[in-house]
């Protein structure tokens, strides 16, 4: 870069700066007095501003260099503590790892301890976003997005597809549970971006369901709410299988309906992936395969 000197040149200059002679500088550097004398004109020239008032017994620095000489002291002693750390510390097996957060809250983060107990040595972090540009950005290793698949300038590979159900606590309504899709309807019921339309329809419900209760954009506020026994909620089965499973929910109908935009996994457009993101990777597509077939 052309406002970036030479590392030789600010190192002779804060030594100079720092030591108060080109002499002990030179000694210090182990170079010569005459290349430390053309490093700091070298500086000068590039810089266009002298940092040194030449004297008959040497050099004194002056205002301009003694502010110059603080900032490069501090930026060299920083590149000095990352080459140690360099040295010292090898470089951890990490993963950067963007998901939709829902899917992350519910679905893979009670699965992520089968993970670190096969791969201890890999670090993961672990990142709830919606967006795909962390990945052209190379801010992301691996996301798993939901949609249509045709991101341009990555790699998609469908997950699985999910399906809604209708569920609601066992406490919900004193426990006193509606049994028929026109109870169902007929119930206080929480309302995210998820149109009841076709569940109606696979139902035989003939009239739409128009909105009465809660309605938010976030599913895991639908879910909260769903816990907390406040109303009836049409959820993804990725979002609600292990609730299920642990008796926190109940499924009210065994009426279900598919899911419009599939789970994807999504990397980057390389040809090569490190070792982390096939470890990640293959552990992920089995536990893909278990949620799939159970």
């Amino acid at each position: 870069m052309a406002d970036f000197p030479p590392v030789a040149s600010l190192r002779s200059f804060e030594a100079v700066a720092r030591l108060g002679s080109v002499t002990l500088a030179a000694k210090e550097l182990h170079v010569t007095h005459s290349a430390i004398s053309q490093q700091i004109k070298a500086l000068e020239d590039l810089l266009g501003v002298r940092l040194f008032t030449r004297q008959v017994r040497g050099v004194q620095i002056n205002e301009e260099g003694r502010l110059y000489a603080m900032q490069i002291r501090e930026a060299l002693g920083r590149i000095a503590d990352a080459t140690r750390q360099v040295q010292v510390k090898p470089r951890r097996a990490e993963l950067s790892l963007a998901a939709v957060p829902s899917f992350a809250s519910h679905w893979l983060m009670p699965r992520l301890p089968r993970f670190r107990q096969r791969f201890p040595h890999i670090h993961l972090r672990l990142q709830a976003s919606l967006s795909v540009n962390d990945m052209q950005q190379a801010t992301t290793d691996i996301a798993i997005r939901m949609g249509k698949g045709d991101w341009a300038g990555v790699n998609s590979q469908l997950l699985f597809a999910d399906t809604l159900l209708v569920v609601a606590s066992p406490q919900f309504n004193g426990g006193n549970l509606p049994q028929t899709p026109q109870q169902i309807a007929a119930s206080e019921l929480l309302f995210t971006l998820e149109s009841w339309d076709n569940w109606c329809q696979a139902a035989g419900l003939s009239q739409p369901i128009v909105p009465n209760g809660l309605v938010t954009n976030d599913s895991n506020l639908i879910l909260q709410a769903v816990r907390l026994g406040q109303g009836i909620a049409l959820e993804r089965r990725s979002l609600v299988q292990d609730a299920l499973d642990r008796g926190e929910m109940v499924q009210l109908s065994p009426f279900s309906v598919d899911y419009p935009w599939p789970y994807w996994l999504v990397t980057r457009k390389e040809s090569e992936k490190r070792e982390e993101e096939t470890a990640f990777i293959s552990w992920l597509m089995e536990e893909v395969a278990h949620f799939i077939n159970n």
